[in-house]
């Protein structure tokens, strides 16, 4: 039998790829940051994310293209992909609300959900159960929540300041925006033409309860790749856990 959540599932997604990555240079002085690859794999992080979102399901993919744009879409166009990939380009810099308009407005079925994804996001958890969770809540848009670990060493002290433990990388005690969406097809029209739509749009909807914060399951990967430190640890945990 059909399980009935499946209808309101997204099958169609939003890849913001237009990042420059400055952090990341000399790997983005000749390519988007969406096209530096995850080093002992092959396939650039976009070729990860593409795979994934097929696997959960999504069939079509617009990806917002920006910095060095062509290189990211000649790779597109030779590379064999699991989904149908339309791109597109801005025409002058809109901020990140105002870009994810611009793209929202080629998906195929503008009547129903969408997912939506930063280009710089290398993870595995299932969006079938965001999606399913963004349903219950009747939510406008929903947004994977992390608790990424923190670069740095801590201490534990107790009550007398004195120092019980070293905890190496120990995991953020706040939950961050894990840069994976779900949307109800009427956020594209709340969303600015120009500007940021964290400033704009989500403050709005948590106002009115219409947000919702999907918590990623504990055990589940995640990582943004933002620094060549970023690449080395997501190479180091893929092969680890034999990815």
């Amino acid at each position: 039998m059909t399980d009935p959540r499946a209808v309101s599932r997204p099958t169609q997604a939003v890849v913001l790829a237009g990042g420059q990555g400055s952090r990341l240079r000399p790997y983005t002085d000749d390519r988007p940051k969406p096209m530096v690859e995850i080093p002992g794999t092959g396939t650039p992080i976009i070729g990860h994310q593409l795979t994934w979102l097929a696997e959960e399901g999504v069939t079509d993919v617009v990806v917002s293209c920006g910095h060095l744009a062509e290189v990211l879409q000649k790779w597109l166009d030779s590379a064999d992909l699991p989904v149908s990939v339309t791109t597109v380009v801005e025409p002058e810099p809109l901020g990140r609300g105002g870009g994810l308009k611009y793209a929202a407005a080629r998906l195929p079925h503008p009547d129903r959900p969408w997912f939506a994804t930063n280009g710089d996001i290398w993870t595995r958890f299932s969006l079938r159960d965001m999606a399913d969770f963004h349903a219950e809540r009747d939510a406008v848009a929903t947004v994977a929540l992390a608790r990424p670990r923190l670069p740095w060493g801590a201490v534990r002290t107790d009550g007398f300041g004195l120092i019980t433990d070293f905890i190496e990388a120990p995991p953020s005690t706040f939950e961050i925006n894990a840069g994976v969406y779900v949307f109800s097809p009427e956020f594209a029209g709340l969303l600015p033409e120009r500007g940021d739509h964290e400033r704009t749009t989500f403050p709005h909807l948590a106002r009115e309860r219409r947000l919702a914060g999907f918590t990623i399951p504990q055990g589940s990967y995640w990582r943004a790749i933002d620094t060549a430190k970023d690449l080395t640890e997501a190479a180091k945990e893929l092969s680890s856990h034999g990815r």
